[in-house]
């Protein structure tokens, strides 16, 4: 595909392919007005920790980072010991858009589970955690899931709860990969912390990126007894000392492991910013929920075309679809997409917080023209 694209490009690539949203850019802007303490002890970053007790729990803490998979290396090697696995789907962000990031740098092993629709199951986790305490074997010390997956599917509430019960019960914590999370809450109808916090997750991701920001992320501690690099703090490495709590030793490990994974932004405070918008007044959820809209949609208009089938009914903001390569090929040329399955002739289109009812039209009008041109007359 062509770097090279006329001016006014509508993009069902990607969510990361939108822009900012004006309302995280004039948060930007007030957090530029004078100094600030760098490395997260500005006014701005202080404010954003309020307002992470207050949307996600007392004892939840954000730590911000610049991307997803900064997000997820980060919340893993909070988790898992040296000895530790981590149980994900097959399908899993982690195993196939990662770039072999968590085993690289979090030297975590990966332990992948094939699922119909990219959720796991209490019963899928439990038949992968069967040689705890087996010498030879990775021991299962995370269990993770994605909201919304990779297959653009959401776990409800009870799904969560579900899965979570099944890795405590294998002693093993649960890790929610939240690079959609907003879009996750809107398709539920839910507030953040009624399927995170009061689910049984232990620690989350938020995504910023692909929902209005300009490039931030964070991992929320939900439950700061899970962290276990959280053990290996010693009284002289955190403050308080012998009197620290649980939630201070794991903010002091986060704090280092974040510094060693290059993620610690000296300007903290426009990462902070950021992240603050979207929280605020479910700004983030609002903006998810516009491109779930779009891509139902999206979804409505081409399911009446001939030579188009659609995958699976969309849960959130991707669709899925199967069609000829060399239609897909005409649209791209107006609306640039990915495949999924070259293979299977199957192509994911994204819908983004800025998606409107024209971009679809116009999508919908190309697909049904380059239909067209490819029936035999």
């Amino acid at each position: 595909m062509s770097a090279a694209r006329p001016a006014g490009l509508r993009a069902f690539a990607s969510d990361n392919y939108a822009g900012v949203h004006p309302d995280v850019w004039a948060a930007m802007a007030d957090a530029d007005g004078d100094h600030a303490v760098s490395y997260g002890e500005d006014p701005t970053s202080a404010a954003l920790q309020e307002k992470v007790r207050e949307v996600f729990g007392e004892r939840a803490f954000a730590v911000p980072v610049f991307t997803g998979t900064a997000a997820n290396v980060l919340a893993l090697q909070a988790l898992t010991p040296p000895w530790g696995s981590v149980v994900t789907a097959a399908s899993s962000h982690l195993i196939h858009d990662e770039g072999g990031a968590p085993e690289r740098l979090g030297r975590t092993p990966l332990v992948p589970v094939p699922t119909p629709d990219g959720r796991l199951t209490a019963e899928l986790v439990a038949a992968h955690v069967r040689r705890n305490g087996f010498v030879h074997a990775s021991q299962p010390a995370v269990v993770e899931i994605a909201q919304a997956t990779e297959l653009g599917t959401v776990y409800s509430a009870a799904q969560v709860r579900d899965v979570a019960d099944a890795a405590h019960a294998a002693g093993a914590a649960l890790y929610m990969d939240g690079a959609r999370l907003s879009n996750a809450a809107a398709a539920l109808d839910l507030p953040l912390r009624a399927f995170t916090t009061d689910a049984g997750v232990d620690v989350v991701s938020y995504g910023g990126t692909k929902n209005g920001g300009l490039g931030a992320e964070a991992v929320i501690v939900l439950n700061p007894e899970a962290v276990v690099a959280a053990r290996m703090v010693g009284p002289a490495d955190v403050p308080g000392g012998d009197a620290a709590d649980a939630r201070d030793r794991a903010r002091a490990a986060l704090g280092y492991l974040r510094k060693q994974d290059m993620q610690l932004a000296s300007k903290h405070r426009y990462l902070a910013a950021q992240l603050l918008a979207l929280l605020t007044d479910d700004l983030g959820i609002a903006l998810a929920a516009q491109a779930n809209r779009m891509g139902r949609v999206l979804a409505d208009a081409v399911a009446g075309l001939d030579g188009v089938e659609l995958a699976r009914v969309p849960e959130a903001n991707a669709v899925f679809a199967r069609l000829d390569p060399d239609v897909a090929a005409e649209v791209r040329l107006r609306h640039p997409f990915y495949d999924w399955d070259a293979a299977a002739h199957e192509v994911r289109w994204m819908t983004s917080w800025d998606t409107t009812d024209a971009d679809v039209e116009s999508f919908v009008d190309a697909l049904a023209a380059a239909l067209r041109a490819r029936r035999p007359r």
